[in-house]
């Protein structure tokens, strides 16, 4: 019974779909009502398509937005006219594929044979069988989870001047908010928030 059922889990383990280095920033405003739709509105305004976008509480009466935009050149240059203050470039990992129990599991249990601790991952069925999600680490780990996870190194190597390696920023970028302490992920913050942050895991997904 053992030998059938870890056979079958064989045939159904599948390579991702894709799994590439993305940048992104984030800003600082307050929390208050309509403040993400304002800068998400004067960014679709400026023709700018963003991969990801989340939200939450980040100290007293602020909420931090994280944006992955597809390009960064015409993000930056949108962002500036709209008078957006932007962190530095950081990095982190997107994940697409088929919808399937397991699927961020694989990824996961990639990085734990790799020894590298996941900071942060989200990942929602985007509908039609695929799934598709982030994923982050510690900005000195991210050749290492690139090669653990069949990353081109050359996506790494352009993104290298992204993170302050020295640093211990990485997902979310700034200070963690007061809700995460204690926490090896990020939990929902309180629902008077401008947004909830639904979904968060570390190597416990594996």
């Amino acid at each position: 019974m053992l030998a059938r059922r870890a056979e079958l889990i064989e045939r159904r383990r599948i390579v991702p779909g894709e799994i590439r280095c993305i940048d992104y920033y984030y800003v600082t405003v307050p929390d208050k009502p309509g403040e993400g739709s304002r800068i998400l509105t004067a960014l679709y305004e400026a023709g700018i398509n963003l991969l990801g976008v989340s939200a939450f509480p980040h100290g007293a009466r602020k909420s931090q937005l994280d944006l992955v935009p597809e390009d960064s050149a015409a993000f930056t240059k949108a962002a500036k006219t709209a008078g957006l203050t932007l962190s530095k470039k950081k990095s982190g990992f997107l994940i697409q594929g088929e919808d399937r129990p397991g699927a961020v599991a694989e990824i996961a249990g990639k990085l734990l044979h790799a020894n590298i601790n996941i900071t942060s991952v989200q990942a929602f069925c985007a509908g039609s069988g695929r799934y598709g999600g982030m994923l982050w680490v510690k900005p000195p780990d991210m050749r290492k989870a690139a090669k653990a996870l069949g990353v081109s190194q050359s996506t790494v190597a352009a993104t290298r001047d992204i993170v302050d390696e020295a640093s211990e920023e990485s997902f979310p970028a700034s200070d963690a908010p007061s809700w995460t302490q204690g926490h090896s992920c990020v939990d929902s913050p309180p629902n008077k928030h401008l947004w909830r942050r639904d979904q968060c895991s570390s190597e416990n997904l594996q």
